[in-house]
């Protein structure tokens, strides 16, 4: 009986998300979800910890050709501009809530909370491993 070595391809590694959203922020987004419909969420100025993005339903927001597509958070597409992207891009964006005031045309505005983006730089080797970017349009 010939015996032969199997070599089993070890798995690719999972792309890393360039956009996550906490427990917290996800309740809150399946809340609006069942108040509004499909959501979408787009980073409203800033370039740093802190900054708010914004939530709006599909529809109620015309994302732009160049805008980019982050990913997904609680199945919300998550946009920015494509200058936000240049401060952005080597940092994972971490979607939170915290008590306050949300912006003025974000859903989660008069709730006492509201969404915050959190960040942390990506180590070298997870660079090559990051998730596809898009561009444009909401599903």
């Amino acid at each position: 009986m010939d015996t032969q070595t199997a070599t089993l391809a070890e798995p690719a590694a999972a792309a890393i998300p360039r956009v996550l959203a906490t427990d917290a922020a996800l309740a809150l987004i399946a809340t609006l979800e069942a108040e509004h419909g499909a959501l979408l969420f787009h980073q409203s100025g800033g370039c740093c910890d802190g900054s708010s993005p914004m939530c709006y339903a599909v529809g109620d927001y015309i994302v732009g050709d160049r805008d980019v597509r982050m990913g997904e958070i609680g199945g919300a597409p998550f946009f920015m501009s494509p200058s936000q992207f240049e401060y952005w891009q080597h940092t994972q964006l971490i979607i939170d809530v915290v008590p306050g005031r949300g912006g003025m045309f974000s859903l989660e505005n008069g709730r006492d909370q509201r969404f915050l983006t959190r960040s942390r730089l990506f180590a070298d080797d997870e660079l090559d491993r990051l998730a596809p970017l898009a561009y444009g349009v909401a599903d």
